[in-house]
C-alpha cells in the first residue's frame, strides 16, 4: 500500500472507547492508524453527558476523521451502537471512506410519540432514565459505562437519527454489519435498516452468542477478526487501479446483498 490506512473506531451512548478497545487494537496490529476518539459527555459523569447531544458526537467524528485522514491512506470506519450512527454519518458525508463496519448499530428513527414521551419526561422534571450499558452474555465481561443515561441525551439522539435516516444512501462503499442474535438494547431492525438504505455491497454477519456490547462478548475475537478481513479487503481494493470505492472489490462478496444469509463461523 502507498500509505498506512487508518481506522476510525466509535463507541456507544454512555460507554467510552474501553467497550471497543480490542477492536482497536486488532485493527492496529494488522497495520492501521487507529483514531479512537472519547465522544463528549463520555468519561465523566452522566450529568456532563446531559449537556451534550447528536450534534456535539457529529463533530467530534468528524473531527477524529479529520485527524486521521491527514495522517493515513484509506480510512474504514467502525462503530458500535451509536457508534455506528455516527461512523455512518462520516461515511455519508465521505465518499472516499473504503468501507463500514457497524456492530450493533443503532439508526432506525423512532416513532414520533416516543420523542413526545421523551419531552414529556423532561418537562416532568425526570432527568435520566436507567442505564443501558453492560448488556454482555460473557460474565467474565465488564463495560466501563453510566449507570444512568440522560433524557435530554437520548432525546438529541433521536432527533439525530431522523437527520441520518435519508443520507445513509450515501453510503456507497463496502458495508459490514454484526448483528447479535439476542440483542437487549437495540432490535435487529436498525440493523434491517442500515442493509437495506445503503448504496453499496452488503454483508451481514450474525453473532449467536452475543448480546449486545458485542465488542466485549464471547465472540469478541470473531468479531474483530471478521471486521479486520473485510478493512484490509475494503483497503485494498480501494488504491486498486480503476476499482472506485463503493463497488464490490476482490475478495469481497459475490452476493453484496446476501445479509441475512451469512452467519457467524461459517
Amino acid at each position: 500500500m502507498s500509505a498506512t490506512p487508518g481506522a476510525l473506531v466509535l463507541h456507544g451512548l454512555t460507554g467510552s472507547p474501553q467497550g471497543v478497545a480490542g477492536l482497536g487494537a486488532a485493527l492496529a496490529a494488522a497495520g492501521f492508524e487507529v483514531e479512537m476518539p472519547l465522544l463528549p459527555g463520555h468519561g465523566t459523569s452522566p450529568e456532563d453527558l446531559a449537556g451534550c447531544g447528536w450534534d456535539d458526537w457529529s463533530v467530534a467524528a468528524e473531527s477524529a476523521y479529520q485527524r486521521l485522514a491527514a495522517r493515513s491512506g484509506p480510512v474504514v470506519a467502525t462503530g458500535l451502537s451509536v457508534g455506528g450512527a455516527l461512523a455512518a454519518s462520516v461515511a455519508a458525508g465521505h465518499p472516499e471512506v473504503a468501507a463500514l463496519a457497524v456492530v450493533n448499530p443503532l439508526v432506525d428513527p423512532p416513532a414520533e410519540d416516543f420523542l413526545s414521551t421523551l419531552e414529556a419526561f423532561l418537562a416532568a422534571g425526570e432527568r435520566f432514565l436507567p442505564g443501558v450499558g453492560n448488556d454482555i452474555a460473557d460474565p467474565d465481561a465488564v463495560e466501563v459505562a453510566y449507570d444512568r443515561l440522560p433524557v435530554a441525551a437520548l432525546l438529541s439522539l433521536s432527533r439525530g437519527l431522523v437527520g441520518l435516516r435519508p443520507r445513509l444512501g450515501d453510503v456507497r462503499c463496502p458495508v459490514l454489519i454484526l448483528s447479535s442474535r439476542h440483542d437487549n438494547v437495540v432490535p435487529s431492525v436498525s440493523s434491517d435498516v442500515v442493509a437495506g438504505a445503503v448504496s453499496g455491497p452488503v454483508e451481514r454477519v450474525w453473532l449467536e452468542r452475543s448480546r449486545h456490547v458485542a465488542t466485549l462478548d464471547l465472540e469478541r475475537e470473531e468479531l474483530e477478526r471478521r471486521i479486520v478481513e473485510f478493512a484490509v479487503r475494503a483497503v485494498a481494493g480501494s488504491e486498486l487501479s480503476g476499482a472506485p470505492q463503493g463497488q464490490e472489490q476482490p475478495g469481497g462478496d459475490d452476493a453484496p446483498r446476501r445479509e441475512q444469509r451469512e452467519r457467524a463461523g461459517h
